[in-house]
């Protein structure tokens, strides 16, 4: 059985239908859209803003790399966010 420490992780960015923007970590981002969106499991973060799509994501090796990659990303501002986005701009958008 595969240890969730072994999976490759995945750090995200979803932008609100406000324009703002979240971050965080995941295996599966398929199952993390739905907490944060149909379960109480999702972050509190979108009960006051409701998301709109995933406008980032990168596939990393491990939850440290994970966690790192997600605190770099959070010090960010938000223009240095949106260049990210731009030049990162190959993912396939998910919407909610």
């Amino acid at each position: 059985m595969t240890d969730i420490l072994d999976k490759e992780w995945i750090v995200y960015i979803i932008q609100t239908h406000e324009g703002t923007f979240y971050t965080g970590i995941t295996v599966c981002l398929e199952k993390r859209l739905k907490e944060h969106t149909h379960t109480k499991k999702g972050a509190k973060f979108f009960r006051l803003s409701q998301p709109l799509e995933v406008v980032y994501k990168e596939v990393v090796s491990s939850r440290s790399l994970a966690s790192k990659r997600e605190w770099a990303i959070k010090q960010m501002t938000r223009k240095q966010k949106l260049e990210l986005i731009a030049k990162n701009s190959k993912v396939n958008n998910e919407y909610f």
